[in-house]
């Protein structure tokens, strides 16, 4: 790909009145930017917005689960409909790539996805993404967009993540929008509040949760808004929104998918002496460790967790949670090897 790659994320809010109905006036202006911007990067455009679509369609509609679901499924092909006749006016043909949480936790799923969106770049195809909510396990869905779009974001590799929303930024406590973030910490996560909006599913807390992701596997993450004439480029260039600063990163392609797409199915809470090691590119060994949650087999993903409680990385285990548990005093024991442990 010679191109670097841009992820847009578009969220409810943005593209659709307080009732959930497309704002045609956004989409038309959303084709324009993406068009402007096609020539410089290989773009993905992660679009919510179907649910909202699809809830009139229902009596008495509660929000549940089921009901989500069904929206969903009607609301899709109306979303995908109004992109394919705004895009059209730019030659740019549409595809609609619904995933689910297994193309991005298994590897060779992944892979053969990377290999259809690199297609359709080729051919100058915008894919347009979302959650396939229809069928999607509850267990395994994504949290919302944001995690799909970053998960995207990471492993594709691309350059920035735009996430645009309806504020226009990441604000402080006096509501006034942070041009630039160098680094996502307790400061900034103090200043959120829980809002988000009646038809979203995440707020600006799970934006930053991802931003810290993304920006510590060396993506750029800008949160903007819609306003102006040319607000994703505005927005790339620093003039409009919130820029936060990608920390340098050496990971290999398939260590960045081991940090972002696999699904943690436990964890593993480690001493002082084991988390040091751990960022020295050591192997994990059984007596580093002081607790194990959860059920994982062999091979199967989980989360390291420090004395703090923070996640600190990743690890395909080398034994399953049982065996963890029954050895945590063993010295020769390895639990998780170096090659296959991904350290934030």
């Amino acid at each position: 790909m010679q191109k670097p790659v841009l992820v847009i994320k578009l969220g409810t809010a943005v593209i659709t009145d307080g009732k959930g109905v497309i704002v045609q006036s956004i989409i038309k202006k959303v084709a324009a930017e993406v068009a402007a911007l096609s020539g410089k990067y290989h773009i993905v455009l992660v679009s919510s917005g179907a649910v909202g679509s699809g809830r009139g369609f229902f009596q008495n509609y509660k929000g549940s689960l089921t009901e989500r679901k069904a929206a969903a499924a009607v609301g899709n092909p109306i979303l995908i409909r109004h992109y394919q006749k705004y895009f059209s006016a730019y030659d740019i043909p549409v595809a609609q790539a619904l995933c689910e949480r297994h193309h991005f936790s298994s590897r060779p799923r992944f892979l053969q996805l990377k290999d259809t969106f690199t297609e359709f770049w080729k051919n100058g195809i915008l894919p347009i993404m979302n959650e396939n909510d229809l069928v999607s396990n509850v267990e395994l869905k994504f949290s919302d967009n944001d995690e799909l779009a970053t998960l995207t974001a990471i492993g594709f590799d691309a350059e920035t993540l735009i996430i645009c929303t309806s504020v226009g930024g990441f604000m402080d406590p006096d509501k006034k929008i942070i041009p630039r973030v160098d680094k996502v910490d307790s400061r900034i996560l103090g200043y959120v509040t829980t809002d988000k909006s009646s038809l979203g599913l995440g707020g600006m807390l799970s934006k930053l949760t991802f931003t810290r992701l993304a920006n510590s596997l060396g993506i750029k993450v800008v949160i903007c808004g819609l306003k102006g004439e040319a607000p994703f480029a505005d927005a790339l260039a620093g003039m409009t929104g919130t820029s936060f600063r990608p920390q340098p990163s050496n990971l290999k392609a398939r260590q960045k998918w081991l940090a972002s797409g696999s699904i943690t199915l436990g964890s593993i809470f480690v001493d002082k002496g084991a988390a040091k090691a751990l960022t020295l590119r050591k192997s994990l060994l059984s007596v580093g460790i002081h607790k194990v949650q959860g059920k994982f087999t062999p091979g199967e993903v989980v989360q390291l967790i420090d004395e703090e409680e923070n996640i600190i990385g990743v690890a395909k285990a080398k034994l399953g949670a049982a065996e963890v548990a029954a050895n945590l005093n063993n010295k020769n024991v390895v639990a998780a090897h170096a090659d296959d442990i991904v350290i934030f």
